[in-house]
């Protein structure tokens, strides 16, 4: 039946208006407060190499005969890439990969290096190519320090010792085997790991039995160095908590790791392709690190209320389904989804910067959550490199209080904060905004009383599971942006799934924290 003329146009003139209406972003607000504790360790921000998959070779690696261009045998694009992103400090070779490797194995003439059976990841060959010395160079490279783990798995003592004294020493026969094997100057190491994962692929150890491992082992290693003892990351109270009452006078830090892994571990889901339900799922996932961090530091605290040992996360990141055709090799598409998970783990880092000194994601090329996909000559930033570049301010920064008033997202029958933030202070006096939008359909305006201006990155994609590949390599950038001025202050307006950062710079007449 046809509508009259007055009544058609009421009810189009009422869609119109239900639809505009519907398309104006929700509302939040964001104030900032106090400094929350010590700046924000640049260490946060580090990265893991474990020999596994293309992680090292053609990821990384190439060799110094490659036609890709390489610097001592490291990929050019590859240097440069994380030189950009400031790495300041790298985990190497494991991992599990470190609870069989064999440090003797890696030095001395390449062509004369023992091949053995990579018996954790897939069963391949290793060459040892890479080894101490090529280690150390990439670090140099790119300006990093150096957090190398020993070997409590399957080697002596001594062998952990002498390994450290090879990098380290000035004199003795272990230093002048080093500078027949080409370094003259002794590398600095502020960074050993007594073990990895000694309740696993480490050892499978008893917490007990672990505690006294680590203080012999740890017994041994004499020099300016931070022994790292292997702590949790099952979510075993009981290891975090038997460590620190039995080992914590011989260790500066224990390590915690966390994966995001948003289903059971038998079916983790695909890194593309998934639902809107696993979407939310990751991101609660993501944001449980957080609970896992504070659970760790009260056990810490029992036993060390000064808070000398630091918490170190030094594995995290997702965990998806690897590839099918790609076994034992653990890679995975990076997307839009792992970049939010990124940035909402550096926001809960930047909240616990009392006991949280180093955190390292798992890892750097072509395994896990990687800021580097290669093929051939062909080399891929992902979004998750992405937010590390965005992320640069907050290092060395002090972080500040947040108050959130937002909105809820709800998938099914899960609830999660739509808006996610982290605030700091820089040296500068800046101050450097990371905001968040969990939510894949809405967006977001988020009010505040800041005067000046707010200028810098935002990142978004069109899809949820949109990546950068080798037929697309910029299909997921950052893009410049800037916030909104309003009578009351600044406001910065989010799309859908979306991270933000900013540095507030203030009005002549009001400071950016006002």
């Amino acid at each position: 039946m046809k509508l009259h003329t007055p009544l058609s146009a009421f009810i189009s003139a009422f869609l119109l208006a239900t639809t505009a209406h519907a398309a104006e972003p929700l509302q939040a607000s964001l104030s900032i407060g106090a400094p929350s504790g010590p700046r924000i360790e640049p260490a946060i921000y580090g990265q893991f190499v474990e020999h596994l998959g293309r992680g090292v070779y053609d990821g990384l690696w190439v060799g110094p005969e490659s036609k890709i261009p390489n610097v001592h045998g490291w990929r050019k694009d590859a240097v440069d890439a994380l030189k950009k992103i400031h790495v300041p400090v790298v985990r190497w070779p494991g991992g599990c990969f470190a609870d069989d490797y064999d440090w003797r194995d890696g030095i001395g003439d390449p062509a004369k290096r023992p091949t053995r059976i990579n018996k954790v990841w897939g069963g391949v060959i290793e060459s040892n190519r890479v080894g101490t010395h090529e280690f150390m160079d990439l670090a140099e490279q790119i300006g990093a320090e150096a957090y190398v783990a020993g070997n409590m798995g399957s080697l002596p003592p001594r062998a952990m010792a002498q390994w450290l004294e090879y990098m380290t020493a000035e004199q003795g026969s272990l230093a002048d085997e080093r500078r027949r094997n080409g370094r003259d100057k002794p590398w600095k190491v502020p960074y050993f790991g007594v073990g990895n994962e000694s309740w696993g692929c480490g050892g499978t150890m008893r917490p007990e039995y672990s505690a006294d491992m680590h203080r012999q082992y740890a017994t041994f290693l004499r020099g300016p160095t931070k022994k790292v003892a292997s702590g949790d990351g099952e979510g075993r109270d009981e290891v975090t908590n038997t460590l620190m009452a039995r080992a914590a006078d011989q260790m500066d830090a224990l390590s915690l790791h966390y994966y995001t892994v948003p289903g059971p571990w038998e079916h983790k889901g695909q890194a593309t392709g998934f639902t809107p339900l696993r979407w939310a799922e990751t991101l609660q996932s993501a944001m449980k690190i957080e609970d896992r961090i504070k659970v760790t530091e009260s056990l810490m605290d029992r036993h060390d209320p000064k808070q000398r040992v630091a918490l170190f996360v030094d594995e995290w990141g997702t965990w998806h389904d690897e590839e099918p055709d790609r076994q034992g090799m653990l890679f995975q598409q990076n997307t839009l989804r792992d970049a939010l998970v990124a940035a909402l783990s550096f926001n809960a880092f930047h909240r616990h910067t009392e006991r949280v000194k180093m955190a390292n994601i798992a890892q750097v090329a072509n395994v896990l959550q990687a800021m580097i996909l290669t093929r051939g000559e062909r080399m891929v930033l992902t979004p998750t490199y992405h937010v590390f570049e965005m992320y640069a301010p907050f290092q060395g920064a002090t972080p500040l209080k947040i108050e959130l008033q937002a909105p809820e997202y709800r998938e099914g029958t899960l609830t999660l904060p739509m808006l996610q933030a982290s605030a700091a202070r820089t040296a500068d006096g800046s101050l450097a905004l990371a905001l968040v939008n969990l939510d894949p359909q809405r967006g977001l305006s988020v009010h505040t009383t800041l005067q000046g201006t707010a200028s810098g990155q935002l990142l978004t994609a069109a899809t949820m599971d949109a990546h950068n590949g080798f037929d697309g390599p910029e299909t997921v950038k950052p893009t410049v942006y800037a916030a909104r001025k309003t009578a009351e202050g600044l406001a910065l307006d989010l799309p859908a799934k979306s991270v933000v950062v900013v540095l507030v710079q203030p009005s002549d007449k009001q400071t950016a924290s006002h």
